[in-house]
């Protein structure tokens, strides 16, 4: 059994001042396989502090100080690559393909952060005006357990980028993970307290760093209602925020689709990180006229998925991250029932010859109406829900009826068609007959799903204020 007993802070492993010990779980067989010591409120002041101490000398130093960092950063990660994939394994159940695209992503998103800072504008021209694009201090980064590394390093990255230090909770639920990532941070080199990492429970270390006034800016992802607490807590001390939150995305079937063709599509979405994503495509939008040729194909398709062990090639699916996610999943399928949508595969229960992990069948609702909180509510699992629409604007209308905005796909034969549905859908990412990400494009959601905005130069940006600065030419 593993035990992580030090939170890095100053440069530095140090044991916490904070005395809980967290229990870590493999999903796949419940088994306690570690634990990790909890920081609190104490040693989150104490990281806070350190991140202050070295904001002055990190925010002046230049471009190319900043990419040489994040270039040792980059080759440290990446030499990680396979022991990060065992913590994934054992730690989160990710199948294998997932795995190790959440093994690869971490070194990929410091690649990104360099390409954006190389040719990222900090000081323009505004008429006599010169606008400085200045860092605005200490960033405190709040990530989840659905993939722990790769957020911990798209967000770090960027802040120093922008030339802020950071001060980072990630979630106790991925521990491992994050040691993986500390251990190679630790390696790449950078000055004490330019990044600071305290494990430790949201309502304490988190709820430090929202309220601290040594923190200018918050970056979280995870649930709706922890970011709107988050901008009240932070509201004191008048933080800036981006927050990456939930969604219910909808996956807009027209009614010129091959469904043979586009099913594996409409399936990905859905069952993306075995539903564990607050981008998967959960509401299913079908023309009602063909309703019953979809089922039929949907039906047919997630027959061959399989939910699993995560080492097995053949596994799609893998378990839910703990109990208590499980047992969030199984009262939504049993929720569907009672709405009185039909439920055209999968169910209740672990899959067929399955006694222990936390493995969930891949479910589909069908003859659902978006009124349903199965259709409304996040469930974060591996359950769809079939809606259909009699036309174009009543789809557009289902697909914009709902309090999130997070992503979107349309699917069709007809181009001109689908753009002009999708420009029609309130959501911060469209996509079109793909699942392709666009790294160097914002991301980030309208409405409940979000405020401001990551990646590219749209995520650099949000870690600046712009000063304006009028000279006297006389």
């Amino acid at each position: 059994m593993q035990r992580i007993e030090h939170i890095y802070i100053n440069g530095e492993f140090v044991t916490p001042h904070g005395q809980e010990w967290f229990d870590l779980y493999n999903p796949s067989t419940e088994a306690v396989i570690g634990q990790v010591r909890l920081g609190d409120a104490e040693d989150a002041q104490r990281a806070i502090a350190a991140a202050q101490a070295a904001f002055p000398a990190w925010s002046r130093t230049t471009r190319a100080e900043r990419i040489a960092a994040l270039r040792r950063m980059h080759k440290a990660i990446a030499a990680r690559e396979d022991e990060l994939m065992e913590a994934i394994l054992i730690e989160y159940g990710a199948p294998l393909v997932r795995g190790r695209w959440m093994a690869t992503y971490p070194a990929d998103v410091i690649a990104q952060a360099i390409e954006t800072l190389e040719s990222f504008v900090f000081e323009e021209q505004a008429g006599a005006a010169k606008v400085i694009h200045t860092p605005v201090g200490v960033a405190g980064l709040i990530t989840p357990w659905n993939s722990d590394a790769g957020f911990i390093c798209n967000k770090l990255a960027t802040a120093l980028a922008a030339g802020c230090t950071a001060v980072i909770k990630p979630s106790e639920m991925s521990a491992m993970q994050t040691q993986v990532v500390i251990e190679a941070l630790h390696e790449a080199g950078l000055p004490p307290g330019v990044f600071n990492i305290v494990n430790g429970r949201g309502d304490v270390v988190g709820e430090e760093i929202a309220r601290n006034p040594g923190v200018a800016k918050i970056s979280f992802t995870g649930s709706s209602a922890v970011g709107q607490h988050l901008v009240v807590a932070g509201a004191a001390t008048m933080k800036r925020v981006t927050l990456e939150l939930g969604g219910k995305s909808p996956t807009v079937v027209l009614d010129d689709a091959d469904f043979a063709a586009i099913m594996p599509l409409a399936l990905q979405a859905g069952f993306l990180n075995s539903g564990q994503a607050c981008i998967a495509g959960t509401r299913i939008l079908v023309p009602r006229s063909r309703l019953t040729e979809f089922e039929q194909a949907a039906k047919a398709a997630i027959s061959q998925i399989r939910s699993g062990d995560p080492r097995d090639a053949d596994t799609d699916i893998g378990p839910m991250v703990s109990r208590k996610q499980w047992e969030r999943v199984q009262d939504y399928i049993r929720l569907g029932q009672q709405e009185g949508a039909t439920l055209l595969a999968g169910g209740e229960g672990r899959p067929e010859g399955m006694n222990t992990g936390w493995f969930v069948k891949p479910t589909i609702f069908t003859h659902a109406n978006n009124q349903m909180r199965i259709a409304r509510e996040e469930i974060f699992g591996p359950v769809l829900t079939i809606i259909p629409y009699d036309d174009e604007a009543e789809a557009i209308a289902i697909a914009n009826d709902t309090r999130y905005g997070l992503s979107a796909l349309v699917l069709g034969k007809n181009p001109e068609t689908c753009e002009r549905v999708a420009r029609q859908i309130d959501s911060g990412r469209v996509l079109v007959n793909t699942q392709a990400h666009e790294p160097r494009a914002p991301f980030g959601g309208f409405k409940h799903s979000g405020l401001g905005r990551e990646m590219g130069r749209w995520g650099i940006g949000a870690y600046l204020e712009p000063k304006t600065l009028v000279t006297n030419a006389s």
